[in-house]
């Protein structure tokens, strides 16, 4: 057994890193320098959900399915995002939504049963961590969580589940979609994302998406029977459902894990992220790393560079 070493599973932080469609670009700017003051301040202006970041139960949902106000980052257990961890490799298809038998396949590839990742943090290696940019091809045609994924974790009683896209959720059941503020934004098309999906799937496949859609191809008895468990806490069913079944169970989830995933992607680990302590917060940009034996690591992974910006 060789010494115990920390792999960096985060994205850089900078000025000019990708955004998720409507946030605002950070703001870096020093309050001394070392031409003038000897010393170097710089001050940061961003949201706490800019790169390799934490969700928060409260970010997205107001209670929990216990009942509970949701929580906020300060009344997290202190290692919420920390613990016991394997890195999945998920094989799911272009722009299509994660599902059970997907996270059954890469859990059975490491050698496990689903239920011995009871109490675990799940690291979700998908390839979308390659793609990070500020593109369409990382926010926009990313592949995703939903329900079924959600229903999933929650069955299992995973810790926490860190991925390397854009959120918890696939981008159709965000914003980005019809959901939330109903951004319905465009593809490389020009058609917005919703009619390129339907055209390259089917309107049912899309109806997992969208309330609409679903209760008038499936009916509003048939809608209930599978989203009622969110509307009945006052979750829109199709706005983010990984999220909410993950945060509101008490599942914790970190979004854009990048870095050097590649080096553990298979492999058991320690999987340690820690958000700021901020009271009433809504998450926080976490460094995530893994802690290995270096005999363990993926060999010939090289350092993980990035091209984006001006980097």
């Amino acid at each position: 057994m060789g010494k115990k070493v920390f792999v960096d599973l985060s994205h850089p932080f900078f000025g000019d890193m990708p955004l998720w469609p409507y946030f605002a670009k950070p703001e870096i700017a020093p309050m001394h320098s070392m031409a003038k003051g000897g010393v170097l301040t710089q001050m940061i202006k961003c949201t706490m959900h800019t790169g390799t970041h934490a969700d928060a139960p409260r970010h997205v949902m107001e209670r929990m399915f216990d009942g509970r106000r949701a929580l906020y980052s300060h009344e997290l257990a202190v290692d919420a995002y920390a613990g016991d961890a394997v890195c999945l490799d998920v094989r799911t298809k272009d722009w299509q939504l994660i599902t059970a038998a997907d996270l059954e396949d890469a859990v059975a590839r490491v050698g496990m049963k689903p239920e011995e990742l009871k109490g675990m943090v799940l690291c979700l290696r998908t390839g979308m961590h390659l793609k990070f940019d500020d593109s369409k091809d990382y926010y926009h045609y990313s592949l995703g969580c939903g329900l079924e994924a959600g229903n999933w974790f929650v069955k299992h009683g995973v810790k926490c589940v860190a991925m390397d896209q854009q959120a918890l959720d696939h981008p159709l059941h965000t914003s980005m979609g019809n959901n939330g503020t109903r951004m319905k934004l465009e593809g490389y098309s020009g058609k917005t994302l919703i009619e390129e999906f339907i055209e390259k799937y089917g309107e049912e496949a899309y109806a997992e998406f969208d309330k609409e859609t679903y209760i008038k191809l499936h009916g509003k008895a048939k809608y209930d029977e599978k989203f009622g468990h969110l509307e009945a806490i006052g979750c829109y069913g199709t706005w983010e459902p990984c999220h909410k079944l993950m945060l509101g169970n008490g599942i914790t989830g970190v979004e854009n894990l990048g870095g050097n995933l590649d080096r553990v992607v298979g492999k058991r680990f320690r999987f340690l992220a820690f958000p700021i302590r901020w009271h009433l917060g809504d998450g926080s940009m976490v460094r995530c790393v893994a802690e290995i034996d270096e005999d363990d690591i993926v060999p010939n992974v090289p350092e993980r560079t990035y091209k984006y910006g001006a980097m």
